[in-house]
């Protein structure tokens, strides 16, 4: 059978593993304390620049050779990658999140002291139907999850914004034997540096673009040291000028 479109892979991604997430947070929580999966649509511009240059690498490596049969077969669109750059991968757009159906019943069940896990992913790709301009429907791309984390939070208006991650935060030359840790920056001085597009350049418009609309302090560090990230004390903290 074909393959399922991106749309629904998504959702499925955010069935399966919001599940996860609920067992591990539940158990953890009183018994009365709801907590909640939302399978969350995020709509995006059709007309964003970015269905006209796909830029987001999924799924595996494969061989220069079987990457152009693939791509004949299915009207992919290929980039480089792997570990020695001889691999190729599926290229597809990566869209700004540009609203949140589901945050007025997102909004309910935080005022209602629920745990929710929304979002999964950069959240499912929606686009406005050209002839009604009121229905949904699904659409072929992967949101960033750090654009869309800053949406929700900014719209929420969240108390902060932390941004997961497997390294301590921002490390300014990175890579080189002058590498360091940012423990502090402001948004404007923050958004004057250079980082990766691929990693932690997402994190960092994110964090900033909270921080510029909200006024309130954003941190991006490790999961393990999450407890640090709220409370200030590790991790890069992001703070309004």
């Amino acid at each position: 059978m074909p393959a399922y479109p991106l749309d629904m892979l998504g959702a499925e991604s955010q069935g399966l593993l919001g599940y996860l997430l609920v067992q591990a947070v539940a158990n953890e929580l009183p018994p009365a304390h709801a907590v909640v999966s939302l399978i969350t649509r995020v709509e995006v511009d059709p007309q964003d620049p970015a269905f006209q240059h796909p830029g987001k690498p999924i799924g595996p490596v494969y061989p220069a050779g079987e990457a152009a049969a693939l791509a004949s077969a299915h009207g992919w669109r290929l980039g480089p990658d792997g570990p020695d750059g001889q691999g190729v991968r599926r290229l597809v757009p990566s869209p700004a999140p540009v609203r949140v159906p589901a945050l007025t019943a997102l909004g309910w069940l935080l005022d209602r002291g629920a745990f929710v896990i929304a979002a999964g992913g950069g959240g499912i790709p929606v686009v406005r139907r050209i002839k009604t301009a009121t229905e949904l429907e699904g659409i072929e791309a992967v949101i960033d999850k750090d654009h869309c984390a800053a949406l929700l939070a900014i719209a929420l208006q969240a108390d902060h914004l932390l941004i997961a991650t497997d390294v301590a935060g921002v490390l300014l030359d990175w890579g080189l034997p002058t590498e360091r840790l940012l423990k502090t920056a402001t948004a404007v001085e923050l958004s004057k540096q250079a980082f990766a597009e691929g990693s932690m350049g997402p994190k960092v418009a994110a964090a900033c673009a909270f921080v510029a609309a909200t006024g309130r302090r954003a941190a991006i560090g490790s999961l393990e040291a999450i407890e640090g990230l709220v409370a200030g004390t590790q991790g890069t903290q992001v703070l309004p000028a």
